[in-house]
């Protein structure tokens, strides 16, 4: 109980940018293209983890405390400094804008937890990342389970980094919504930072890249291409989707996100002016060095230097994997690391595998089932029905 009363007094997420940076890419998109879009996630508990009893009340305090958090002038003035392609009136958005959780609906059955969040598609776009965060702090915290001291992890990041350092690669760091904690996050960056030059790129989390006066790092994630889905149909999703990120941001951001509908059906969108255009493509799921070879040559069709352009690895990266995709990609196209848990929470327990994904969107004016067709049948989302009637029209 003593614990229980504590941790309802305490606030896991104390700043409106702890979240990560495409969120907010991405919500500036929504309200300048789809203002009047509704969406519809629900959380996933892929790990089938059990959760503890009144879990769902502690978490529900959590969000209450979450309406509070408003843009600083500091915050405001970083934005302003740090992201110039997100205009003034965006800022002004931000600047106004407050978790409503009215709009999450969580309920625990045993150990199980449910939950939806649901409404205008520009407002509860930021809550994926926060609420992941928080779920896997408190679960930590509820569970018991103890970790390895700071000085271990200091230790274990250092070791990370030497790694890194020793094969050249650039690298970022990712672990926002599966962080063991607020508090080894913030050690964990401050070591990247301090000791990754000139390898280490920045990271995800934009309230902390403000605290350390680094820039944030991100384009887009997979929702904003299955929302094309659903608005003009499986086939065009990602060149359209590609097309209205060009639009808004000019170039900037131009990293593209290859498998919401496996990369065989993005590459066939990935025309020549989209290939020229984009700085390069993001991997988040199958085998990297497939995808890198399959990268490669499509440049090469195109008469591309795949030299010149940027391939970013992002699914389950450790210094093992790293030094294995970038040894096939030498001299051959650019490669980028984009690190999560294994930064932060690589603390002697086993970590979360947990998502909140879109399921639903209201394009016009009805509901729309959307799904993901990832790289691999485990890390798809959506209702069978709708999975099935995808592969269809995309004759996967």
């Amino acid at each position: 109980m003593l614990l229980i009363n504590k941790l309802n007094n305490f606030s896991i997420i104390s700043s409106l940018l702890d979240n990560d940076f495409y969120k907010f890419t991405m919500q500036n998109a929504v309200i300048k293209l789809f203002p009047s879009a509704k969406a519809k996630y629900e959380f996933i508990n892929r790990g089938k983890h059990s959760f503890p009893k009144d879990f769902d009340e502690i978490l529900k305090e959590n969000l209450k405390k979450m309406a509070y958090l408003k843009l600083s002038n500091e915050e405001k003035n970083y934005l302003k400094k740090y992201c110039p392609y997100l205009d003034s009136s965006y800022l002004d958005y931000l600047n106004k804008y407050q978790y409503n959780p009215k709009e999450v609906n969580i309920c625990q059955k045993g150990k199980n937890i449910r939950m939806n969040i649901e409404g205008l598609w520009s407002r509860t776009i930021l809550w994926e990342v926060p609420l992941m965060a928080i779920i896997s702090e408190l679960y930590y915290k509820l569970t018991g389970a103890k970790r390895i001291s700071d000085k271990k992890i200091i230790i274990l990041t250092k070791e990370k980094l030497k790694k890194y350092k020793k094969l050249k690669v650039k690298i970022g760091e990712y672990g926002t919504r599966r962080r063991y904690s607020y508090q080894v996050h913030k050690l964990v960056l401050k070591i990247l930072i301090e000791e990754g030059y000139p390898f280490f790129m920045g990271s995800s989390n934009v309230h902390l890249s403000h605290i350390f006066s680094i820039k944030p790092i991100g384009t887009q994630g997979h929702e904003w291409i299955m929302f094309h889905a659903a608005k003009y149909g499986f086939n065009k999703a990602d060149r359209i989707a590609m097309e209205n990120w060009l639009n808004i941001y000019r170039g900037n951001l131009g990293i593209a996100l290859s498998d919401t509908y496996t990369s065989s059906v993005f590459f066939k969108n990935f025309n020549k002016k989209l290939s020229d255009t984009f700085k390069g493509v993001r991997h988040d799921s199958g085998d990297p060095i497939s995808f890198a070879q399959e990268t490669i040559k499509h440049y090469k069709n195109f008469q591309i230097n795949p030299i010149k352009k940027k391939i970013i690895f992002s699914d389950n990266l450790d210094p093992c994997k790293v030094a294995s995709i970038s040894s096939f990609c030498k001299k051959k196209i650019n490669p980028f690391f984009g690190i999560g848990t294994n930064f932060t929470n690589d603390v002697g327990l086993p970590s979360m595998n947990i998502v909140i994904k879109m399921v639903k969107a209201i394009p016009e004016n009805k509901w729309i089932s959307v799904v993901k067709l990832s790289n691999v049948e485990e890390k798809s989302t959506g209702k069978k029905k709708m999975i099935f009637f995808a592969k269809k029209i995309l004759h996967l």
